[in-house]
């Protein structure tokens, strides 16, 4: 809805591309403050403030933290949206690249989280939406490590929901399915025969397509916004059918 989020200031990571670039805009669009906190956030650039951040980084998130109370006067909005992939078997990815990809995808959205809560406190329509994954509800092939760091996600989102709620700030997350994002284009990319690839991440999806990274981002839009004041502690599923629905191998 145009204007539901007049006075309201967010702050999207990985604001840079993808989903969260999407996010970023819709939320400008709705007429909200919006900071897109990336390794890269130049993309984010007009309809976003664009600020350099690094999520495994305390030091960073405190200074972008400060940086978007400072130009817009508050914080009321907190989308979790950064985080990287992985592929492999449990016995394919190193040690040192499961510490890696858990630092980012989950202890990316507890670093995130704690810089922005003194401000969310203060905000009368506070909302953290966190970025899940259809990796976290479903059995996926060579998807480990990356599923693990996705359920995590998925229960800290509960846990999360259960502890601010009290406070007056409002936690839920958005499940996609597979995407059309340029990570995903990049996997692709690294396969023998990326049309093959891609057929078949289509034909695994109900709809027989990719979710969009603009359909993602107004699910994410509906859990920010001061309407959706009742939905707290939901994973909301943007995943064309995949959680839910068991269809016959003809009408895929």
């Amino acid at each position: 809805m145009p204007g539901d989020f007049d006075g309201v200031v967010a702050a999207v990571t990985g604001g840079g591309s993808g989903i969260g670039l999407a996010t970023a805009r819709r939320l400008a669009t709705r007429g909200a403050s919006v900071a897109a906190l990336d390794l890269d956030p130049a993309a984010a650039a007009g309809p976003a403030l664009p600020l350099v951040a690094d999520v495994t980084d305390e030091d960073s998130l405190a200074a972008a933290t400060a940086a978007v109370v400072e130009r817009f006067g508050g914080l009321d909005v907190l989308v979790n949206n950064a985080g990287i992939g992985a592929t492999g078997t449990v016995e394919d990815n190193s040690y040192e690249e499961w510490r890696r990809v858990l630092d980012v995808n989950l202890l990316g959205i507890v670093r995130t989280t704690r810089a922005a809560l003194p401000h969310l406190r203060r905000s009368p329509v506070a909302a953290v939406v966190n970025t899940c994954s259809i990796a976290a509800v479903a059995g996926l092939p060579r998807r480990a490590l990356y599923s693990a760091t996705k359920g995590a996600v998925l229960a800290l989102t509960l846990a999360m929901a259960a502890d601010h709620i009290g406070e007056g700030i409002r936690v839920n997350c958005v499940v996609p399915g597979t995407a059309d994002t340029p990570w995903v284009r990049r996997l692709l990319d690294a396969t023998t025969d990326p049309e093959a690839e891609l057929t078949a991440l289509r034909a695994r999806q109900p709809t027989g397509r990719l979710v969009g990274a603009e359909e993602v981002a107004a699910a994410i839009a509906y859990l920010a916004s001061p309407l959706a004041v009742s939905t707290v502690g939901t994973a909301l599923a943007v995943d064309g059918g995949m959680q839910g629905l068991r269809l016959p191998a003809n009408q895929r």
